[in-house]
């Protein structure tokens, strides 16, 4: 139960700094997209590092519950960061949710629900061996490359999607990544982990996801990036449990109907969410650059 705690706080922490990032990146000058330069702006902006400041907690309290639990356990409740990001949103929207905005929030909690009840996710000393592990790795890392080149070639208010999902799968990459620092940490200590090779790849991975997310933060509204951003980092980071860390699911055929019917609520209801009014909106096609 205090995992399921820990995974709720982090997503809560997650959904505030989401909000105050998208907000001031919303104003930031577009020939600062997928650019480094774009931070050092954002940097003097107190409402963002304010935002970078609760994501950091989020981060770090999901990184305790990553080097506790299971992957395929913490993942789908750290997407229920879509709901606290609603939360924030509305007291600056002044919205309403309406039927659809409940009809997501029944979606994406109770599919969580349904893929945690039907999984019975656990996890196991059986690890994959290093082709598997950098097969999946490569896999994802390369998906995240693709979607980055196909958005450079689009216009700017159609990139957020792209560059949002992109940034989804490098974040799932570094919850498993965290989850493996803890368990080198575990085994051989400080030492061990600084001579290791995954924490300098997650803050590589975070540095550059983070570019990512504020690019796509920047090209448009919240809710053409978040609700990308929300259902890619899960499904990745499940596909790094499964795939490498031993994580396993019940695969019975009602295990599988009920996981996979979670999953699709999941996304759904992440999309329906993601396209309510509440979100606040960024810069429009067309606007003046900064």
């Amino acid at each position: 139960m205090t995992l399921y705690v820990y995974g709720l706080v982090a997503a809560c922490f997650l959904g505030l700094g989401f909000v105050l990032q998208q907000d001031a990146a919303s104003r930031a000058p577009t020939a600062d997209v997928l650019s480094f330069r774009l931070l050092l702006d954002l940097v003097r902006v107190p409402r963002w590092l304010l935002g970078i400041g609760s994501m950091v907690v989020g981060q770090l309290t999901s990184a305790f519950a990553l080097t506790q639990g299971d992957l395929s356990t913490i993942e789908p409740l750290l997407a229920t960061n879509l709901l606290f990001a609603m939360l924030f949103a509305r007291r600056l929207s002044s919205q309403r949710l309406g039927w659809s905005g409940w009809a997501g929030v029944v979606l994406l909690s109770g599919g969580v629900t349904a893929f945690i009840v039907a999984g019975r996710p656990e996890g196991t000393d059986r690890d994959a061996g290093p082709l598997r592990h950098w097969l999946i790795f490569g896999l994802l890392a390369g998906i995240a490359a693709v979607l980055v080149l196909v958005a450079r070639r689009l216009e700017l208010f159609k990139e957020p999607p792209l560059l949002a999902t992109a940034a989804g799968a490098l974040y799932g990459l570094q919850d498993a990544l965290t989850r493996v620092s803890g368990g080198i940490y575990s085994s051989s200590g400080l030492g061990g982990l600084l001579t290791s090779w995954q924490p300098y790849t997650i803050v590589v991975l975070a540095v550059v996801g983070l570019v990512l997310v504020q690019s796509a933060f920047e090209g448009g509204p919240l809710r053409m990036s978040l609700p990308s951003l929300t259902a890619s980092e899960p499904l990745a980071g499940i596909a790094c449990g499964i795939g490498f860390l031993g994580d396993s699911i019940r695969l019975t055929p009602g295990a599988l109907a009920g996981e996979v019917a979670g999953l699709v609520a999941v996304v759904v209801g992440v999309f329906i969410l993601g396209r309510h009014p509440v979100l606040p909106t960024g810069k429009q096609p067309g606007a003046e650059e900064g």
